[in-house]
């Protein structure tokens, strides 16, 4: 999280916005072997805790149930150029972007709560698509065995919440506007467009 408080936000609608929306992470843990990290589709459930799930021989797999992890979805970003803000004498280039970052204990789900997480994370999905939509349904009960075989669900206990929207909030409304301009013109759309529907 960004140490400045300018950064922050307490909106947690707007924090779940930006899972649902993403809908990808990363999930961070200490281990015996070191640190490690995976790459994971993330799923809100309704009680505010994140579900997720490993490949069996995932270097965190073994060490998560009971463990404390942090969680983290990255939104759009971009680079700021000094030269945007008009006067870039005393400017220095940085980076806008929305981060969450969400701590709490894991426990490992059985397995009717791993084929729930698996259905609700492809009907999200899905629902992105044109029709019709995919299910788990159309898998032979086999390949679904074999699949539940190799991978653990998980649920993450949110207990801290430590979200940064770096939108140059910092800075004056012509200055905002025009770091959205360069971001818009350098292709950066999604971050830009996020800057002025915070302004």
């Amino acid at each position: 999280m960004h140490p400045s408080p300018a950064f922050r936000s307490a909106d947690h609608a707007l924090m779940r916005a930006l899972i649902d929306e993403i809908g990808f992470g990363m999930v961070f843990a200490a281990t015996p072997d070191g640190p490690r990290v995976a790459h994971v589709p993330l799923l809100r459930a309704g009680d505010g805790a994140l579900r997720f799930h490993l490949a069996r021989g995932n270097a965190l797999t073994r060490h998560l149930d009971g463990a404390t992890a942090l969680a983290v979805v990255n939104g759009p970003d971009g680079y700021v150029s000094p030269r945007w803000y008009g006067d870039d004498a005393n400017q220095v280039p940085t980076w806008n972007y929305l981060a969450v970052e969400m701590e709490g204990p894991v426990r490992r789900m059985d397995r009717e709560g791993l084929l729930d997480q698996l259905d609700a994370l492809s009907a999200r999905e899905e629902a992105r698509l044109p029709d019709p939509a995919w299910t788990m349904g159309k898998a032979s009960p086999d390949y679904v065995e074999k699949l539940l075989a190799g991978i653990v669900g998980f649920e993450l206990e949110v207990l801290a919440w430590r979200p940064t929207w770096k939108l140059s909030q910092n800075k004056s409304a012509q200055q905002r506007a025009a770091v959205a301009a360069g971001l818009e013109a350098q292709g950066a759309h999604a971050i830009a467009a996020v800057m002025r529907g915070m302004a």
